[in-house]
Order: C-alpha cells, then structure tokens, then sequence
C-alpha cells in the first residue's frame, strides 16, 4: 500500500495551479443522466472519485470516457438502469446525487446507502425527505433507498431541517422535471450549488436563488445536453495557501476566484498571513508569527469543515491557544490522534478541540483517517523536524489531484513510496 514520505523543514515557495473542484463535479456528473445524449465536462480532476462517478454511469448505462487531460465525454444516451450497486457506492458518499435525476427521468431509484469518509453518520433523510416532498414514494430495503413515483414528480415547498450540500443538489436536480414550482428553503449556499445550478440552466432548467437560502425551481417538460467547465477547488487552493504558512514560506494559487476563498482568507489574515488578492490567484505570505485564532466551521459562507484539519495543523505550531469547534460532523478529529504523535498539544472535549502552539513538531509514522485529515498530516509533516511517513493515503487521492508533483515544485521534499 502506497506511503508519502516528507522530509520535513523546507520553506514553500513559487505558483501552483489550482485543479477543479471535484464537489462541483461529480454532482455535474450525476446531472447528465437528467437528458439523454453527448456532454463533454472541462476541467475535471484526475481523482479516484471522478473515476468512480464514471463508472457508476456506465453501471447505469451511460458511456463516460476520458477524452482528452481534463475533459471527460459523457453520452447517456443509453442510460436506463436504475440501480447504483454497494460496491460502488460503498467508496464514495456523493454517489447517492443519481438518485434524484433518476427518479425525475426513469421514475425509479434503487441506490445503496453510501459510504465514502468516517468523519460521521451523514445521513440522507432531507434528500428522501425533499423527494417524497416532490410526490416520491420512498423505501429502504436490505441496504438500498428505493425511490419511485407513480406520475410526474410536483413541484412543492421543500424545508431542510438541515442544511446539506448534496441535499440541495438532489432535491434540485429532481425538481427541474417537475410539474410546477418546487422551492427549496434552507437551501446549502456553497458555490458549488451554484454551479450545478447553471449547468442544469444551460441544460434548459429553470433555476433561480442558487447562492442563497432560498432556491427556486421552475420545472420544464424535458432538458437537452450542454457543455460546461468545473469551477476551481476552492479546498485544495486553502490547502496550498495554509502550506505557505506553515512552513513560512509565500505561495501563489493561480486559477481561483478570491471571492471563493475569501472565509479561508480571512481567517489566515487573522492568524498573521500577508494576503495578495489579484485577479487570477490568491497569494499567501507566512507571519512572522502564527497568532492564536478561535475556529467555528459553519456552512458556506462560514468557514469551511474541509479546511478545519489544515488550520488545525497551522495551529499547532501557533503562539498561545486556540480553540477550534467542529459543528458539522461530529467525528471529524481523528487526526488528533496523529497530529499529538508529532508532539501536538491538542485536547478535544466533545466538539472542541483547544490547540496550544508548540515551538515544532517531530517527524512521525503516522495513519490517514479521512481525506482533509490526510491533508492536515502532510501539511504538520512539511512543517516538522525530521522525517514524517503517512499511510493510507488513498484518501488523498480521492480529493486531490497530482498533490506531491504540485508540492515538489514549491520546493518541499515529498516522495510517494509505492510500497509492496
């Protein structure tokens, strides 16, 4: 099994390009089986994740191929299964995004319960709920959500008690073959809603509010196939700015929107970051000194759970205490763990973790739990005395793509070792 091997102490420096934004993706992926017929997906990542999203579509009958670096053909011209199996939702928790657009077109859905990363039970009852909202019958049998409507699906009031990302996008999905207006309160405001947003609006939907508390669908009798481009990764561009900082070096992340960063902007100014804003990329310079900052993860536009493991790792090589609370998964510091075997002064009590600076950390053998914990690991390694080995990292390359090559050209000393 593949190990990263960091030695640790190197200053990073130099431009990285920022890749796109696997969230925005795989829902875009999903969307293509709402019409039959060709799509062509730009700036896509070369990620485990997108390879599986592929195969799921080919499981359902479409065809999905890698036609050139970066762009992806998709014909679902041919899809008309509508069973996602365990083996391959199992891996990835974003897969249940088919289960609205399939619902909406074949009027049928037998989806397994998803998997993906152990940071928390992250259950889909406002995806069931806004669906059975919409006219769907709904059943959950030996593992699998069975979805199924008897006439077209209606448009209705859909309130999430919760706020969810992939909720939104499911409920938003199957709306836009509704019969009527479907609105979604309490609608996930992350820009990668948006996103999904335009794209069934250049498929001919009838979108409104996407960005906001309050999404409004119009439903059409039918969608047509359309092209887009995947927005940037706004995590993986937070996770290269805080890799500046922690090692005290100055990177430039080309290829983001500052205004998609700017809640993990704000949070490095205050921790002492010099922060340059240009029209094309962000660039972070390291503070003298890493100043002790309080961290509350919120849904967008708070500041994001995907990058609460990488501050946390900033933090605690920071000046004074910290503390940092998790509100939205509950299982999401199992990095912790590793991070104290590298001599991190870190107690958690319940959704709270108090982070208290020290003056360096050690190089580790250490284990990756999830992807942003994955992240957190090599960053505390890039920072570290020593030599630091991380297995499991399989879940880095569910989130991010080519992250060694990326982190050689700033200057780190980083190897993948492919083991036996």
């Amino acid at each position: 099994m593949d190990t990263i091997v960091i030695e640790g102490g190197a200053a990073l420096r130099g431009v990285v390009p920022v890749s796109g934004a696997k969230n925005a993706a795989l829902p875009v992926f999903a969307a293509t089986l709402l019409a039959p017929g060709r799509y062509l997906i730009e700036n896509v990542p070369d990620l485990r994740d997108i390879r599986t999203i592929a195969a799921l579509l080919v499981e359902l009958g479409a065809a999905a191929r890698l036609a050139a670096p970066g762009v992806w053909e998709v014909d679902t011209s041919g899809a008309n299964h509508f069973e996602a199996p365990y083996d391959l939702v199992k891996t990835m928790r974003a897969s249940c995004l088919v289960l609205g657009p399939l619902t909406a077109r074949l009027g049928r859905a037998r989806v397994s319960l998803p998997g993906g990363c152990a940071i928390g039970e992250r259950p889909i009852d406002q995806h069931l709920k806004g669906l059975e909202a919409l006219g769907a019958s709904i059943a959950i049998e030996h593992g699998y959500v069975e979805a199924a409507r008897s006439r077209r699906l209606t448009g209705a009031r859909a309130l999430m008690d919760l706020i969810t990302v992939t909720g939104t996008m499911n409920v938003m999905m199957a709306a836009t073959l509704a019969e009527g207006r479907t609105v979604i309160e309490n609608a996930a405001r992350e820009p990668e809603v948006a996103a999904l947003a335009d794209f069934l609006n250049a498929m001919g939907a009838r979108v409104t509010g996407a960005g906001t508390p309050e999404i409004v669908i119009e439903g059409v009798d039918a969608l047509r196939p359309a092209n887009t481009r995947i927005i940037p990764d706004r995590i993986e561009a937070g996770t290269y700015m805080t890799a500046a900082a922690i090692t005290g070096g100055e990177v430039t992340v080309e290829g983001i929107d500052p205004a998609l960063v700017a809640n993990i902007t704000g949070k490095l100014h205050e921790i002492g970051c010099v922060i340059k804003e240009g029209a094309h990329g962000v660039t972070v310079g390291a503070p003298e000194v890493i100043r002790s900052v309080n961290v509350n993860t919120a849904p967008y536009p708070g500041f994001p759970t995907d990058m609460q493991a990488q501050i946390m790792a900033l933090l605690a090589v920071g000046d004074g205490a910290s503390v940092i609370t998790e509100t939205i998964f509950e299982n999401r510091f199992m990095h912790v763990a590793e991070l104290r075997r590298m001599g991190a002064d870190i107690h958690v009590h319940g959704a709270t973790a108090t982070v208290r600076g020290v003056a360096s950390l050690s190089g580790a053998p250490l284990m990756a739990t999830d992807l942003r914990a994955s992240a957190s690991l090599v960053l505390a390694g890039l920072a570290a005395e020593g030599r630091t080995t991380i297995s499991r990292v399989y879940h880095l390359d569910r989130g991010y793509e080519r992250l060694e090559e990326k982190l050689r050209v700033l200057g780190a000393r980083i190897q993948r070792d492919p083991g036996q």
